[in-house]
């Protein structure tokens, strides 16, 4: 299938922004990682391992830390002025099941529930698939619990599929069922 891009209209894409995020900007990807971590995920763990594990991975200094990693690339889309969400990609990120080695790992792509259903995460997905392309990327890989079924279905119809699965660390007992996902360029 794959993804084919969406036509935007002159209006709709003058209201969006994508820009890529400096270390000043830690306090919204902290702030949108809580929230759509939680959102996302409150069903994979108790309330109390959730918060343990954002204590641990969304706090300031984690999160400044990665963006002062020049490895870690990070971008905020805003709407209408406001910062609606975020995505990180690891360029040249190799993994187990893809024998390619200039592959993108999409760490991240998070856009807060108000912003939903504005196809911002479609146009946030496409700019991060440009980018690797312009970077000689041979596909995008990703991680995704395998109850986030939202998720699944928005990376399906992006034209990704599963190659395997394995258990993520939540905390030092408690580990999900994740499917790993491979869109090829």
């Amino acid at each position: 299938m794959g993804l084919k891009p969406l036509q935007y209209s002159p209006a709709y894409v003058d209201m969006i922004s994508i820009v890529r995020a400096t270390e000043n900007d830690y306090q919204h990807i902290v702030m949108i990682g809580n929230i759509e971590v939680e959102e996302a995920h409150r069903g994979s763990c108790s309330a109390e391992d959730l918060s343990t594990y954002l204590n641990e991975h969304y706090n300031q200094d984690a999160i400044k830390k990665e963006l002062s990693n020049s490895d870690n690339i990070y971008y905020l889309i805003s709407y209408d002025g406001n910062v609606a969400g975020f995505s990180k990609i690891i360029l040249n990120a190799g993994h187990e099941n893809i024998p390619q080695k200039n592959v993108t790992k999409l760490d991240r792509i998070y856009l807060l529930k108000e912003f939903q259903g504005l196809k911002l995460g479609r146009a946030l997905l496409e700019f991060n698939i440009k980018l690797a392309r312009k970077n000689d990327q041979s596909g995008i890989w990703l991680y995704t619990w395998v109850e986030n079924t939202r998720a699944i279905h928005f990376y399906h119809t992006a034209g990704f599929n599963i190659i395997g699965s394995h258990y993520f660390k939540v905390t030092e007992t408690v580990y999900n069922l994740n499917h790993h996902m491979l869109l090829r360029l």
